[in-house]
């Protein structure tokens, strides 16, 4: 028998009231591979209380690096490296665990990286990663399930994108800052977690222009040195608690929020009945008790962002009328259809188009979580669906929201997490 925690759901309350957003996931993990670039001691404040930044911590000290959490507080002690290996065992569990591939090589010349894990749902192939890294000068080789990468210096280069990749950014901006002469990036990744990165890595000495845009020029230098930073607000979190408020009926006020990296969010959330108010950092959300059948498309910053793909689901779930979603980022990422119909949803998938035939009424079942964003579409799901919602596996929720069943149950939400015994 095995033991995991559990949510347990049971419906029929609106929203109301105030919630504090965290520290953006995906800001501060390649923020924290970043100070592999320079030895001394970094204060990074707004971290969120993670898995995968207590995952990320592990990582940093199998590479012989110090690291100290307190109260949303990340003291990081850089030294020289005592392994250029970022193990199997932590990078299953973790796809931006790569991100040390582009410092590793950087600094030391050297780096052997296990191929990426992390959610079940598909593929995302690091090839952009090391066709970057191979641009830059780096040997490349695939042995055993490990990127092993060699450089005796990286050299600037240019090299344009086929398809907008956040990792892919990240990994050969963090190469190029110390990387000999200018390396130009075309169609770079434009997402705030991108622009944070850039900024923490002038602030360490770096010289990066073009920052928030496609195109992104970086001169290498030859040395860097540490820096403080604070982490921006988490979108998709902030973006998951206006679709709960709206989906409950209920009234939600978002504090540390930013309205500017969801503008695509909170124009779709109009069309579907709700009134969206924001502020300096707040964001309030108030439903009109219905909602309305509203289609989308992902794509790259600052469109639909594929994060907030399965949220959306399960607030068409509750609309009357039929609504479509097409996910031109990942193909595949479809993985909570299964376990919305077992809530009562009517949901036809064809590739990467899904059809939801909204009937403004779900039913509670045991469903299971399957990946990080599939668990937030189930718990938006289990807050109205009638009676009682048991979802197993949820260690995958607790890799991207902070305390997510505690902050829903100060807006009133009949939300607790308990142990289950899965039979093995």
């Amino acid at each position: 028998m095995i033991r995991m925690d559990k949510f347990v759901i049971h419906s029929g309350r609106p929203l109301k009231g105030h919630v504090v957003i965290s520290g953006s996931k995906n800001a501060v993990l390649p923020i924290m591979a970043a100070t592999l670039l320079a030895d001394g001691a970094y204060e990074i404040d707004n971290v969120p209380d993670l898995r995968d930044v207590k995952t990320m911590s592990k990582m940093l000290l199998s590479l012989g690096q110090h690291s100290e959490y307190s109260q949303n507080r990340l003291r990081i002690v850089s030294g020289k490296c005592t392994s250029f290996q970022a193990p199997y065992d932590l990078v299953k569990t973790m796809r931006a665990s790569v991100y040390v591939l582009g410092p590793l090589l950087a600094r030391y010349g050297q780096a052997c990286v296990s191929l990426p894990g992390g959610c079940a749902w598909g593929p995302r192939p690091v090839d952009l990663h090391i066709d970057g890294m191979r641009k830059l000068g780096a040997k490349i080789d695939i042995k055993e399930g490990y990127i092993h990468a060699h450089a005796k210096s990286l050299k600037g280069a240019q090299i344009a994108f086929d398809v907008s990749s956040v990792g892919a950014t990240g990994n050969v901006m963090m190469a190029a800052v110390l990387a000999d002469g200018q390396t130009v990036i075309e169609n770079a990744a434009r997402e705030p977690e991108i622009v944070a990165l850039a900024h923490f890595l002038v602030k360490m000495g770096a010289r990066i222009e073009g920052i928030g845009t496609d195109r992104i020029e970086i001169d290498g230098v030859d040395s860097l040195h540490p820096a403080d930073a604070s982490v921006i607000p988490d979108r998709i979190e902030a973006g998951t608690f206006l679709v709960a408020g709206h989906i409950t009926g209920g009234t939600v006020t978002l504090h540390h929020a930013d309205a500017g990296h969801l503008t695509a969010l909170i124009q779709k959330l109009r069309d579907s009945g709700a009134k969206i108010e924001t502020g300096n950092g707040t964001i309030s959300v108030q439903s009109s008790g219905r909602v309305f059948p509203v289609d989308i498309t992902t794509s790259v910053y600052p469109g639909f962002p594929t994060d907030m793909q399965a949220q959306w689901m399960a607030l068409m779930c509750m609309a009357r009328g039929s609504s479509v979603i097409t996910d031109e980022i990942y193909l595949d990422r479809f993985m909570h259809v299964a376990e919305l119909r077992r809530l009562g949803a009517h949901i036809s998938l064809d590739h990467n188009v899904a059809v939801i035939k909204g009937s403004g009424q779900l039913s509670g079942a045991p469903v299971m979580s399957t990946d990080l964003r599939a668990s937030a579409s189930l718990i938006l799901a289990g807050l109205v669906a009638k009676g009682r919602t048991d979802i197993s596996r949820v260690y995958h929720i607790d890799r991207g929201y902070e305390g997510i069943e505690r902050k829903l149950e100060a807006l009133g939400a009949n939300i607790h997490r308990e142990l289950e015994e899965l039979v093995t």
